[in-house]
This record gives C-alpha cells, sequence and structure tokens, in this order.
C-alpha cells in the first residue's frame, strides 16, 4: 500500500522514470486501468505507468523505495541486485526494526538508507490504494546520520509532489524506533482485542495494556542504546489519539483476515530482542503467545481441528 502510494505521488508530480515492482492480481490491475488513490489528499488515477514482476527489465535505478513486508525483504533484496549500481540508493518502509541490518548484509551497508513512513493506507482491491488517515509522511536518513549530497538529492526528488511530506531526520534509527513504538503497540493490541484503534483507545483497560506496550518498547530502545526523547510514550499517544477511529495496522488487518502477518518483525521481535537486552517485555510475551497459533495458521504450519485449512 504504501508503495503503491509514494510512487502514484511521484508520477502525479511529475517524477521522470518511476517504475512499480508488482506481482499477481495487483500488476495485472495496474497494466489494464492503471492505480488508482483514494486519499485524504485528494484521490487520482494514474492510467499511465511502468509496471513489472522483473526486475532485470527495470535496469539501474537512482533511488528504490521498499514496501514489501518485513519477510519478504531477503527475497527482494536479491531480486533487486540488477537494479543495482554504485549510485544507487535503497530505502526501507518496513515497519520493524531489523530489516535495515538484513538488507545491509544483502547488498551492502553503503546503499542502504533509514526510513520510515506514517500513514493509515491499505489495499481494498487491486489497482486501488486507499489512504484512510494521518497526514502522509516519508522519513530517511544515512544510517551514520551524515548529511551527503545523494541524500540532499533525494530529499529534493521527494519533495516534489504535494501528496505526501519528506523529511531527513536528524538521527534516524531514533525515527525507525518511534514509529515501531507506536505501529507494533497499535497492531498487537488491536489483533488481540478484535477492535480498531478508536475503540481500543477509548475503553481503560485496553488503553493501558496500549500504554504498557509502548512503555516496554521504550525500555528496550533504551536499553539497545536507541536514545529515544523522554516523551515518546506519550507523543505515540496523542498520535494514537489522533488518528481515525477505524484506524488499524497492516498486522491488525492481516491477522484478522487470515494471512500471514509481521508478526514475527514486530512483537516476535519485542519478545527476542528483550531476551537479548535483558529486559522483561511481560506484556510483549503474552501477546506473542496469544496471537502466534493464527499466524502458524496463516503460515500453514499448524491448522485448527474442524476447521478448512487456510488457503492464503
Amino acid at each position: 500500500a504504501v508503495g503503491g502510494y509514494f510512487g502514484a505521488r511521484l508520477v502525479e508530480a511529475g517524477v521522470d522514470e518511476v517504475v512499480f515492482i508488482a506481482r499477481g492480481a495487483h500488476l495485472e490491475a495496474m497494466r489494464e486501468t492503471g492505480l488508482r488513490l483514494e486519499s485524504l489528499k485528494g484521490d487520482v488515477t494514474i492510467s499511465t505507468l511502468e509496471a513489472t514482476d522483473d526486475p532485470v527489465s527495470v535496469g539501474a535505478a537512482d533511488a528504490i523505495l521498499v514496501g514489501v513486508k518485513t519477510w519478504q525483504v531477503p527475497d527482494a533484496a536479491k531480486a533487486m541486485r540488477t537494479m543495482i549500481n554504485a549510485e544507487t540508493l535503497v530505502v526501507l518502509l518496513q515497519n520493524g526494526v531489523e530489516a535495515t541490518t538484513e538488507l545491509a548484509i544483502e547488498i551492502g551497508p553503503s546503499r542502504v538508507l533509514g526510513g520510515m513512513c506514517r500513514m493509515f493506507a491499505s489495499v481494498p482491491e487491486p489497482g486501488l490504494i486507499r489512504h484512510s488517515g494521518n497526514e502522509p509522511l516519508l522519513v530517511i536518513g544515512e544510517l551514520d546520520n551524515s548529511r551527503t549530497e545523494r541524500i540532499e538529492r533525494l530529499h529534493e526528488a521527494l519533495n516534489t509532489s504535494p501528496g505526501f511530506k519528506a523529511q531527513i531526520a536528524p538521527d534516524v534509527l531514533i525515527a525507525i524506533w518511534e514509529k515501531f513504538l507506536f505501529v507494533a503497540p497499535v497492531g498487537e493490541v488491536g489483533a488481540i482485542t478484535r477492535a480498531p484503534l478508536g475503540v481500543v483507545r477509548s475503553v481503560p483497560e485496553s488503553r493501558r495494556m496500549l500504554e504498557q506496550a509502548m512503555a516496554e518498547i521504550e525500555a528496550l530502545a533504551r536499553a539497545r542504546g536507541v536514545h529515544l526523547p523522554d516523551d515518546a510514550v506519550a507523543n505515540a499517544m496523542t498520535y494514537a489519539d489522533a488518528s481515525p477511529e477505524m484506524a488499524m495496522s497492516s498486522m491488525h488487518r492481516d491477522l484478522t483476515e487470515g494471512r500471514r502477518s509481521e508478526l514475527e518483525a514486530q512483537t516476535g521481535a519485542v519478545v527476542r530482542l528483550g531476551r537479548e537486552s535483558g529486559v522483561p517485555t511481560p506484556l510483549h510475551d503474552s501477546l506473542y503467545a496469544s496471537l502466534l497459533p493464527a499466524e502458524l495458521r496463516a503460515r500453514g504450519e499448524i491448522t485448527f481441528p474442524g476447521a478448512e485449512p487456510n488457503s492464503e
């Protein structure tokens, strides 16, 4: 959803040679009827676009925005190698905190930028991206936080679109963990309560659960040397309170609809990294254990007695 959104906005702004790497029914719809955005920033249909499922046909790219799910990053890294030359920049938009390291191992750290985005978006049907909440924001940064000429050029190119705001983070690792501190709790608490964000934040018990999940991630980040601001949890709750009532994270939607989700990269990562860092994460331990059976079923690793095997 986010890859389609940002790509469409760049095409709309007149950026040359934007290519979409897609697959399946979504790719077919884009080729036949274009890519439609339903957005709080204005609806648009991109009728003429370049879309393919063959990265080899694209050739070397100036920049690659990676919007696949976290478990698809290693395969995406292998597939994009023919698109990379000495000047190519690769920006990850995943919700986790481990994907940047995974990508750097695959293609080399010199080509990788840290990145994250903030918005609620989904793909309700092939060829359609629905932006349902919050101001679209794309944040990028060199992994060593240097202000290089190449990141300035990319920032300038991204900011040609009025459909989203692009920023260079003073410390991109902090930006990634701030996003993680928000999106993981919203997804896991939403999934376990089966409720959208508006309900989760309004019921005192589930609101406390949301805050506790954020506090565990804050403690984990600090233990791992990430200098989050003192009001990181308060800021995340303010953002949650300002989000649409029906907002759901992609992990929440995927778990609810029986699809493979980013549970391992979000809740599972908090549990793993907590043990590694000696930080207790009792709520995440419980959330992970509670959500794991549905995740394993979606991946086809277990079946529920009396139920049809999951076809996803």
